[in-house]
């Protein structure tokens, strides 16, 4: 799996500093196709621990990446153009009030701050 991680990086790479100019669509394409390949590979012990621990796991995984994922799908499909671009603002400055936050209980370990982040994570 370490030797799969280091290969998915290297095509990242490749594919990072292999610019587009029209004649090696090919090269790209294949070079994603193996960074998704093995990236794929290099979860396989990751999954397989997490379905020794808890199988459920996987599909409630699964199930909220698919919630999500149609839910923004959606609401870009039938909002009205640019109707949501201010939020970003908003939102940008939200996660890093709860990333700071979270910096921080690391240090001081108190409960109410935990509960402040769960609460405002949920209303973001």
């Amino acid at each position: 799996a370490f030797l799969a991680s280091i290969v998915s990086i290297g095509l990242l790479l490749a594919l990072r500093f292999n610019p587009d100019n029209g004649k090696n669509l090919a090269t790209r394409l294949g070079l994603l196709a193996g960074f998704g390949f093995f990236s794929g590979v290099s979860m396989g012990p990751l999954i397989a621990h997490v379905a020794a621990i808890d199988p459920s796991l996987i599909f409630t995984a699964l199930g909220g990446t698919v919630v999500v994922f149609v839910s923004f799908s959606l609401s870009a499909l039938y909002a009205e153009e640019r109707s949501y671009l201010y939020l970003g603002g908003y939102l940008l400055s939200g996660l890093n009030f709860l990333l700071l936050t979270s910096l921080v209980n690391m240090f001081i370990g108190s409960i109410f701050v935990l509960e402040v982040q769960l609460y405002l994570g949920l209303a973001i």
